[in-house]
């Protein structure tokens, strides 16, 4: 009997998902999809969320998964929010990090992928360095309207090749290798 996923994503954002569907789909590997508020510890560490959330997506339905966290870092604030940005984004939105910076808009995505298995957990990350836009451009979802990648002149919401280099796509791409060979 041929199995249609080799694994799912696991969380509430149906954005994320689709983007990692898409990546994981260069390398041959079918994800599904399992809509779940994870328990998200509150931490300095993108790592340390990233495993709870992975473990407790595994206890919940007992399938080898994958769960991503990412955070937007913003130099001026130092790092601010780094951790804290799905909080922020809801809380203050683009507008409000935008009203939060002044000339120094150097910024990093850093995403963390995390695989969890009943007998493995492993972590990859993925960063972009970038910087914060003067104002919102393009129609994208989370902080894709304001951030630009270094070499870049628009904003993630602008490209349509974002898959290609975003900070998702880098730790997407470790876990990919890492994944296959694991197969083998």
């Amino acid at each position: 009997m041929h199995k249609s996923f080799d694994l799912f994503f696991v969380s509430s954002n149906r954005h994320k998902y689709q983007e990692a569907k898409n990546i994981l789909n260069l390398y041959g590997i079918k994800i599904g999809f399992l809509k779940s508020n994870l328990n998200e510890i509150q931490s300095n560490s993108l790592h340390s969320i990233a495993i709870e959330k992975a473990q407790d997506a595994f206890s919940k339905f007992k399938k080898p998964v994958v769960i991503e966290d990412d955070g937007l870092f913003i130099d001026f604030l130092d790092g601010f929010p780094g951790p804290y940005s799905s909080y922020v984004f809801k809380t203050i939105g683009n507008k409000g990090i935008l009203n939060l910076l002044k000339n120094n808009r150097k910024a990093k995505f850093v995403s963390i992928i995390t695989y969890c298995d009943k007998n493995i957990v492993k972590s990859f990350e993925g960063k972009l360095d970038g910087k914060i836009s003067i104002i919102q451009k393009g129609k994208g979802w989370g902080y894709d309207p304001i951030f630009i990648p270094n070499g870049l002149k628009k904003t993630f919401a602008e490209i349509n090749n974002k898959n290609e280099l975003s900070h998702r796509y880098n730790a997407l791409k470790k876990f990919s290798k890492w994944y296959l060979y694991k197969q083998e």
